[in-house]
């Protein structure tokens, strides 16, 4: 084995406590807002993201733009494995083009990432997909589910698939799910028949394999434009924000106790909300000696994402705000949790 490789298999361990070490795995999601290529596609609005457009979206802003997502990307959840996500959702993304190019930026190059990603029919162009590390995992199977939507006219209403990706972590087998949820454009209430649609398609999907293997070990992450209270998770998925709550084959919310503490992953008008959110099935909670299990979630907030003055000062530092250009990172922060697993 070479020296590279062997640095890589022992990074991720850390001692916990003087008796016991555990092998830490971090799974993220970041909505990228935006991240656009500068070419026109006519089959998609992406008009306003190209030089010509509203946005001004030229070269320069979209270097720039890889340069910070990449940046973020490469610190999330290091402070306790020195490195970047293992599994990594994002959104909000207009095609592969643009995944690469934010994978092969200088703080991303080396990590090994590799792409799993579907077009979604989606207006505005914008994708999921997942991101993860070959040196971690080996998936074995992917499947692009198709959100069904119609409007108050009964047209059809394109919007992001669920994307469902089943693999080998380590060995062991896990099911990652990514979603970017209908917006709340109209208002909330007026647009939660979608996201509620959302849900249902999100519990289907869970519930079917669920049927295969009732220990199956799932996480979902993404945008739901939701947060961890509304119907879509207490009504429809019945998440739960309590472990001692749960009860075999539910699902658990870490990022419930997060958002009843005020924590936020995006601000509108003054007030936070926590859209974005990985929750898992009951199995991942189980501790048992050398399986990987829940240890703790989070919201990456580092000072250099933060608004640092005027009226939007702790709030997210944005690539446009108020339709005026910025230069700043996403108006979403990451989420992320560790999954660990006691070592000999």
């Amino acid at each position: 084995m070479n020296l590279k490789l062997l640095f890589l298999l022992l990074l991720p361990f850390v001692a916990i406590s003087q008796s016991s070490s555990y092998k830490i795995r971090t799974v993220a999601f970041y909505n990228l807002e935006n991240l656009f290529d500068t070419t026109n596609d006519t089959l998609i609005f992406d008009d306003d993201r190209t030089p010509e457009g509203k946005d001004n979206w030229t070269q320069e802003r979209y270097e720039r733009k890889l340069l910070q997502m990449s940046k973020v990307i490469s610190e999330i959840g290091s402070d306790k494995t020195g490195n970047s996500p293992d599994i990594l959702g994002i959104c909000e993304v207009e095609n592969l083009r643009v995944i690469k190019d934010l994978i092969h930026q200088d703080a991303l190059r080396n990590k090994g990432y590799e792409i799993i990603h579907y077009d979604s029919p989606d207006e505005r162009g914008i994708d999921v997909a997942l991101l993860y590390k070959k040196s971690a995992f080996v998936p074995t199977s992917t499947a692009s589910h198709r959100l069904l939507l119609l409007n108050e006219e009964q047209e059809r209403n394109y919007t992001r698939d669920q994307l469902v990706v089943g693999g080998m972590l380590d060995g062991e087998q896990l099911f990652f799910l990514v979603n970017h949820w209908p917006s709340r454009s109209g208002g909330e209430a007026r647009s939660r028949p979608n996201r509620i649609a959302a849900a249902q398609l999100n519990k289907q999907i869970i519930d079917s394999l669920q049927r295969l293997d009732e220990q199956a070990k799932i996480i979902s992450m993404g945008d739901f434009n939701d947060d961890p209270t509304n119907d879509s998770f207490k009504k429809i998925l019945q998440t739960k924000g309590k472990i001692k709550k749960l009860e075999k084959g539910e699902l658990y919310n870490p990022m419930e106790r997060l958002y009843k503490k005020g924590v936020g992953s995006l601000a509108y008008r003054d007030n936070w909300n926590l859209f974005d959110q990985l929750f898992m099935t009951e199995a991942l909670l189980e501790k048992t000696d050398e399986k990987y299990h829940f240890w703790k979630a989070s919201v990456f907030t580092a000072p250099y994402l933060l608004t640092q003055k005027g009226t939007y000062k702790g709030y997210p530092l944005r690539t446009y705000a108020g339709g005026a250009y910025t230069g700043g990172y996403s108006d979403h922060f990451p989420v992320y949790l560790y999954l660990i697993r006691k070592e000999p």
